[in-house]
């Protein structure tokens, strides 16, 4: 009987032996896999103006205007216009006539002013001439939305439209590589200013089996910066200005759906 359990329990332990030692392999196979290092920067214009009311928020806002003016004190000058009117109907019964009081501008005579210039005033249009043109490589379109910039990028023999990228070079930081791969895919006439040196966003992919060398695939981290002033420039690459809804049709789904995860 011992000798039996003996046999047993040296039979299970080898077994599990075998088992564990190729599991370690397999991981260690695997943890062996290079990845390629990628940044890139989703640069984004921010509004300009704000958005329009739709037909609730207006209504919300008309509401609100109401109840402050029901419930507010009368202001400075409201009280310095009820005296001027009270003064001027003493004026005209002959019970005053206080002749620097007459000759100083009155409540009226500043509303009056104030009118004339509002009549003057015009507010600026909501919509630019690169709206009316559809001119995506403007900056100054949409300018309640958020703009994303997209450039032209080959993928093997196809070129597509992503979000400014490039590979990593050994010596410099994922965040330096960020900014070396906007300067090279747009020009230095962009001025953008980094969030900061960590990632917003990831995604990866695998090289076909065919053109894969020392490494498997790619690693791409994504870093956020905002437009400050400038564009890019035309000659060095084909790109676009898109809002959110443009931007997700125009990017493959799969990496489509990696950058939605950390739009504004």
């Amino acid at each position: 009987m011992l000798k039996r359990a003996v046999k047993t329990f040296l039979s299970h332990s080898t077994s599990h032996r075998v088992k564990c030692a190729a599991t370690n392999a397999a991981t260690i196979d695997q943890s062996n896999n290079k990845w390629d290092l990628y940044a890139g920067v989703l640069v984004e214009r921010l509004p300009v103006i704000t958005k329009s009311l739709n037909k609730i928020e207006q209504e919300y806002l008309d509401h609100l205007k109401q109840l402050e003016f029901e419930q507010s004190s009368k202001s400075d000058f409201e009280m310095r216009d009820e005296k001027d009117k009270l003064i001027a109907q003493l004026s005209q019964k002959g019970k005053h006539d206080d002749v620097d009081t007459a000759l100083q501008q009155t409540a009226q005579d500043l509303k009056d002013a104030w009118k004339d210039e509002l009549h003057q005033f015009q507010l600026g249009p909501r919509t630019t001439e690169a709206d009316h043109k559809n001119d995506v490589k403007s900056t100054n379109r949409k300018l309640e939305e958020t703009l994303f910039l997209l450039v032209e990028q080959r993928l093997g023999e196809e070129k597509v439209m992503l979000l400014p990228q490039g590979k990593r070079v050994n010596g410099e930081t994922m965040r330096q590589t960020a900014e070396r791969v906007l300067k090279e895919n747009c020009g230095d006439d962009i001025d953008v200013m980094f969030y900061g040196n960590a990632p917003c966003g990831f995604y990866k992919w695998k090289y076909p089996s065919a053109i894969r060398g020392e490494t498997v695939g790619a690693k791409l981290f994504f870093y956020r910066a905002s437009h400050k002033k400038g564009n890019v420039i035309e000659k060095e690459t084909h790109f676009q200005w898109l809002d959110k809804v443009e931007l997700e049709e125009k990017l493959p789904k799969e990496y489509a759906q990696s950058v939605s995860q950390f739009l504004l």
